[in-house]
This record gives C-alpha cells, sequence and structure tokens, in this order.
C-alpha cells in the first residue's frame, strides 16, 4: 500500500467529516508537529478565537508546506478548545482549511492551555 487508506467503520460518518482510522503506507515520510497555538508573527496572542483559530491553521499549513506535504497528507489531527461556545466557529474554519481531508480526529474541551488567553491548541501528525 503506497497511500494512506480511511477506514471508516461507521462512527465518524454519524459524528463529523473525519475518519475513523487512516492507515498509511510503507515508506511513508512523517511528520509529528507540537501543539501549535494562534500566535501572531510578532509572538502575541490574539484576543478573539477566530483569529487563533485561523493562525492556528495556518501555522500547521505552513509546517506542512515546509515538509513537502499538504492538508490531504494528515493522518491525525488533535485540536483542544478551551470553550465549547467556539466549537461552532471552529468546526466551520476546520472545514475551510481541511477541503475534502477527512483525517482521524480527536477533539476535546480543556480548562486551559499552556498561555493565559489561549483558546485552540493544534497537533498534526502526517504521512507521505
Amino acid at each position: 500500500m503506497k497511500k494512506n487508506k480511511h477506514i471508516d467503520v461507521g462512527v465518524a460518518s454519524k459524528l463529523g467529516k473525519y475518519s475513523d482510522a487512516v492507515l498509511s503506507g510503507d515508506g511513508q515520510r512523517w511528520l509529528y508537529t507540537s501543539g501549535t497555538p494562534g500566535l501572531a508573527a510578532d509572538g502575541s496572542l490574539p484576543t478573539d478565537f477566530e483569529t487563533q483559530a485561523r493562525l492556528a491553521w495556518s501555522h500547521v499549513m505552513a509546517m506542512l508546506d515546509a515538509a513537502g506535504m499538504d492538508v490531504g497528507d494528515i493522518v491525525k489531527l488533535t485540536q483542544s478548545l478551551t470553550r465549547r461556545n467556539d466549537l461552532e466557529a471552529y468546526r466551520a474554519i476546520r472545514n475551510e482549511y481541511l477541503g475534502e481531508a477527512r483525517p482521524a480526529s480527536m477533539l476535546s474541551f480543556v480548562c486551559s492551555l499552556v498561555m493565559p488567553n489561549m483558546l485552540i491548541e493544534l497537533e498534526v501528525v502526517a504521512a507521505r
């Protein structure tokens, strides 16, 4: 198997736009990102959720690009949000960045992240 194969057992399709599992092929290159917040270029943390979410995703996209990969190579997406009321806005932003990609996915609501006022953190595993 050369490419990533999406495995659906019927759970993910009932909950959202992601795969139950993704099986990576032989001879793949792997990229593991650290937790990635929505920091601005100057290191500041914007106050609103949507800006933080877009910045976090733009950082992830830049990492994929630097590795010669794209969003379709993401096999696992881990998302941490601090406020449940940001979920609908986040889904729209996530769907904008993912397009038709359907990585395995985990989204959790946490009481806080490493920096005060940090509202989102993303982590991806990608394979090509």
